[in-house]
């Protein structure tokens, strides 16, 4: 079986906007039987659709991530989480990439060196 894979919520916004950097994170989103969503990454993903393209368009992003196996934050991962030294939504996806053995897939830089960690740059 291969890697479970967790796509932050900046490769995420990339992949719907069919941004040139979109094909580095296709190969994660588009294999949904491997794909951990955390909850957190649907909440930013959400809001930022709606906020730029509408309820529509946020609402069908929504749909396509539920094609994964979406993970919810209970008080065991909220405090593996809270032993990180990251911003509050990403220690929740880094945790639960960390808790499933996934790959995250990112270009966020607070990522960066970090283990179980495929980062991308901006360019």
């Amino acid at each position: 079986m291969s890697r479970a894979n967790v796509v932050d919520s900046s490769a995420w916004l990339e992949y719907f906007a069919d941004t040139p950097r979109a094909r580095r994170f296709a190969r994660a989103i588009e294999s949904p039987s491997n794909l951990v969503v955390p909850f957190v990454t649907i909440y930013e993903v959400f809001k930022k659709v709606r906020r730029d393209r509408g309820d529509d368009q946020a609402l069908q992003v929504v749909a396509a991530m539920l094609h994964g196996i979406v993970v919810d934050v209970d008080v065991s991962l909220a405090l593996e989480a809270g032993q990180l030294d990251l911003p509050m939504a990403d220690s929740l996806v880094y945790a639960t990439a960390a808790r499933h053995e996934a790959t995250l897939w990112t270009q966020d830089a607070d990522f960066e060196g970090l283990p179980g960690v495929k980062y991308f740059p901006r360019d």
